[in-house]
């Protein structure tokens, strides 16, 4: 969001600032209470020093006991022990979810039939793909259902589980909720069913649910998986795993640079837990801003107003955005989108002419990268292909981040629009 030209949430900036330079300490022209949680931040690191090294692996105590309480008024008093609270870093944004990857690749891939297999959503997070395949694990895809908002449909689990069986042992699913890049977001009918789906058939639930915090569709909210599974009766809570993802990177705080994320283990063996502790390696300063995240400042903090203030702008941005923009698409020819309910992307449909897709087959590249390769060229905008997603050939997608000023989203639009227009024009 920052490199679109959001700006960052200055209450973090300036705690992270007097963390970095505790000179700053003694500035008066600073809030008091940013200079007072710098303090309490400083005192939580060894040697009062964002620059030693954490003593735990799995994070620092004082940042996992405040993303549990987080969790727990999150999911309206529904209990998270730190303990269950494991904090990431790493030189991808998914970086936590590769080290869950990496411990089932360990323990319990194969080759061929005995291949541990995950199903993955189509379209799934652009990484995950990759991921999967750096870590050895076999993709078994399930498909969402455009016409119906990107929904996960239970008889297309189903299909999906049969057919990744006849090449591999499928052992977790991977959910997105709210959908990336699609910004669906599941109703509690549909987690439960997921989660029954996944207890009957021996499966992990992956939960990723980096959007929880930006989800403005009328009448939707964010249900966490851990929630509803709570609330399923104990030989659902007590039994199925789940580990769940959450980030800075995203929406409102938007600190993709600090690389900051943590996982939410549930009924996750013991022995387990500790070889996911020790792989993590949480960074110092990343954590600092995960508390910052989870532990805005309260009414009585001199911070509070423009916080708030910042929040509800990115949020009102956000939310105006995906509907003019989703608007604006559906009105160009060749072109459709289904509404988002939550996150920061659109993911229309695409009508490529005939001459793109044989100029991309000529090229050797997906015709939807040739499609975002030349709108980059032309146009200077950047959008992603639908087939980093795991979109099917003739299937055409892009994903345009829609958390930008205003004014920028415009001028994306109007480009966009006239380079579609162009392509087609061609076609005439």
């Amino acid at each position: 969001p920052h490199k679109a030209g959001m700006p960052p949430i200055s209450f973090i900036r300036q705690v992270m600032a007097v963390c970095l330079y505790p000179e700053l300490l003694k500035e008066k022209s600073l809030p008091l209470d940013v200079r007072q949680r710098a303090q309490k931040l400083l005192d939580m690191c060894s040697g009062g020093s964002v620059g030693s090294y954490s003593t735990t692996s799995g994070g620092l105590p004082q940042v996992q006991k405040s993303i549990s309480e987080f969790i727990t008024r999150r999911d309206g008093g529904v209990p998270s022990h730190p303990e269950d609270i494991i904090l990431t870093t790493g030189l991808q944004k998914s970086f936590d979810v590769v080290c869950f990857l990496v411990f089932l690749n360990l323990l319990t891939s194969g080759e061929g039939k005995t291949q541990t297999g995950v199903l993955t959503p189509m379209p799934c997070p652009h990484t995950l793909p990759m991921l999967l395949d750096m870590t050895g694990l076999a993709l078994v895809p399930y498909r969402l259902f455009e016409e119906q908002g990107w929904a996960v449909n239970l008889d297309e689990l189903h299909r999906a589980l049969e057919a990744g069986r006849v090449h591999c042992e499928p052992k977790a699913i991977y959910i997105s909720n709210p959908g990336k890049p699609t910004g669906y977001v599941q109703d509690r009918e549909t987690i439960e069913k997921v989660i029954h789906f996944a207890a009957t058939n021996g499966l992990i639930i992956l939960a990723e649910e980096v959007h929880q915090d930006s989800v403005y569709g009328q009448d939707k909210e964010f249900i966490s998986y851990k929630k509803v599974l709570s609330e399923m009766g104990k030989m659902y809570a007590e039994t199925m795993e789940l580990v769940s993802f959450h980030s800075i990177s995203t929406a409102h705080i938007g600190e993709g640079g600090l690389r900051g994320g943590y996982m939410e283990v549930i009924n996750i063996d013991p022995a387990v837990k500790k070889y996911l502790t020790v792989i993590s390696s949480a960074s110092v300063l990343p954590q600092l801003a995960l508390e910052l995240s989870v532990n805005p400042p309260r009414p009585e903090d001199s911070s509070y107003n423009s916080y708030t203030q910042e929040i509800h702008h990115i949020e009102d941005t956000l939310s105006q955005n995906a509907k003019r923009a989703c608007e604006f698409l559906n009105r160009v020819e060749g072109m459709s989108c289904q509404p988002s309910m939550a996150g920061l992307f659109l993911y229309p449909r695409v009508h490529l002419p005939p001459h793109i897709v044989e100029e991309a087959k000529r090229l050797e590249v997906k015709a939807d990268v040739l499609y975002c390769q030349r709108l980059l060229r032309e146009e200077g905008i950047c959008v992603g292909a639908g087939c980093e997603n795991g979109q099917e050939d003739k299937n055409y997608h892009i994903r345009l981040c829609i958390l930008t000023p205003p004014s920028t989203l415009e001028e994306i639009l109007a480009r966009l629009r006239s380079f579609h227009h162009r392509l087609l024009e061609k076609l005439a």
